[in-house]
């Protein structure tokens, strides 16, 4: 496999363990809009492909996908949606299938041409992301006292004997 082939392969399996879309990670990792499903379908075939995105959503459950998400919305750009909104007229469906729209909650037309953009709340996600990371280290806490009780009665029984 040659070097362009697998940044394809690997850009594409990352792209669709993010997204979820066989389609949308082919279109992303460079193939054209026409093929890309075919395209992605003949990837998702392929040993090496299936064992890639193994590997990642491994990774990624042990940092958690609605942690990244999250995140993503806090913190990403909206670069590509003030863009779409600033344009003088609408760009070609190629140029929009690359923007980076993660952030946006709402698109539609006004009357008089224009067009309306809504973005997800970036306080209430951080706020969400403050719940879930309060949530995990609430659990952490609960383990850790756990295991601290069963050691104790652990050494109490060595005790007793």
């Amino acid at each position: 496999m040659n070097r362009n082939t697998k940044a394809r392969l690997n850009s594409f399996c990352c792209n669709y363990v993010t997204l979820g879309s066989v389609e949308e990670a082919a279109v992303r990792a460079g193939f054209p809009r026409e093929t890309a499903l075919s395209e992605g379908i003949e990837l998702m075939k392929t040993e090496e492909c299936r064992q890639l995105i193994s590997q990642l959503r491994q990774l990624l459950a042990d940092s958690g996908t609605v942690a990244a998400g999250l995140k993503r919305l806090a913190f990403g750009s909206c670069t590509d949606a003030v863009y779409l909104v600033f344009a003088d007229e609408l760009p070609p469906a190629e140029v929009i299938g690359r923007l980076d729209l993660f952030n946006v909650s709402e698109i539609k037309r006004v009357k008089g041409g224009g067009v309306e953009v809504k973005l997800f709340d970036r306080l209430k996600a951080l706020e969400k992301l403050f719940e879930l990371e309060n949530a995990f280290s609430d659990r952490d806490k609960a383990e850790s006292l756990i295991k601290a009780l069963t050691a104790e009665e652990e050494s109490e029984n060595d005790d007793d004997n």
